[in-house]
């Protein structure tokens, strides 16, 4: 009798109940799964390729080939795209990092906040407010579009960068408290009640126990925002109406004339270069980001 058949038998003389034996995969079944991945992967960047080819290919020949190969190499898209549009795609990023750093801060100082106290405190109507908390994740953004644009259209902030930041001091990304719920409620309440023990107040207990346990699901936090910040076109787009305020979106906009005067060779210039910042925050919190999401339940 072998090992593994012998250790079978102890099982069911024991009552453990047999567990399932281990799939084996042909050779057949592992090429044709690593080819069903290969091709998947070149499906998805595709797109990026075919960018990257037609930012340093004459304008002429961006649109004649689907290959993602050039017939050579003419960088000038990139130095004309840069000051292409007054005032410059510079001062467009520089706009977007301005927003992005006050939607960062505002979500990862608020969220916790909010999330803290939804895991760790008590006080009236607690599950009421966390379930209209969790509600007004179902609540489309553009439902609340007009009315937000007529608050602060009323209080004079239309045309400034106050809509996109200030709203995030507020706690109004539901996800992101919803987010640090789930990891605070995994952090072993002992460690409360031993700084408790030792004299330290709420906020004590928050700033010293909390927060450093918390880092990776800050940096997921602080990751998607920054991402979706950039990203963001609508917003800018009904709240800024000066060029020189413009962020990274509104400013690719300007390369697409609708009266047939595109400059598609400067705008994929400039968007593969808008792709840099996301890359490297990407690549910088690489790994607290997925050790967040595997400890917070995104993963699905």
């Amino acid at each position: 009798m072998t090992a593994p058949t012998a250790e079978r038998a102890t099982d069911r003389r024991r009552g453990v109940p047999p567990q399932p034996r281990p799939t084996r995969r042909t050779p057949l079944r592992t090429i044709a799964w690593h080819g069903l991945m290969v091709l998947v992967c070149v499906v998805s960047i595709y797109p990026l390729l075919w960018m990257a080819r037609s930012s340093v290919v004459p304008e002429s020949e961006i649109f004649s080939s689907p290959s993602v190969i050039p017939s050579g190499i003419d960088l000038s898209n990139y130095p004309a795209g840069w000051v292409a549009n007054p005032p410059g795609f510079g001062q467009f990023m520089l706009n977007s990092f301005v927003i992005c750093v006050g939607a960062v801060l505002g979500n990862l100082i608020a969220c916790t906040l909010a999330a803290y106290a939804f895991a760790r405190l008590r006080f009236p109507l607690k599950k009421l407010w966390f379930a209209v908390m969790l509600g007004t994740m179902m609540l489309p953004g553009h439902v609340t579009l007009i009315p937000q644009y007529a608050l602060f259209s009323a209080i004079d902030w239309v045309g400034t960068y106050l809509p996109l930041i200030v709203p995030k001091f507020l706690a109004t990304d539901a996800f992101f408290i919803f987010l640090l719920i789930q990891f605070m409620r995994g952090i072993p309440r002992e460690l409360d009640e031993a700084a408790e023990i030792d004299g330290a107040g709420r906020w004590r207990t928050f700033r010293s126990v909390m927060l450093p346990l918390t880092v990776p699901a800050l940096a997921t936090t602080a990751v998607f925002t920054f991402i979706w910040t950039y990203e963001d076109f609508l917003g800018p787009l009904i709240y800024l109406s000066d060029l020189n305020d413009y962020p990274v979106p509104l400013g690719l906009r300007m390369f697409v004339n609708a009266m047939g005067n595109s400059s598609y060779g400067q705008l994929f210039a400039m968007s593969l270069l808008s792709l840099l910042p996301v890359f490297i925050t990407f690549l910088l919190f690489q790994r607290k980001l997925i050790q967040g999401i595997a400890t917070t339940g995104l993963k699905g």
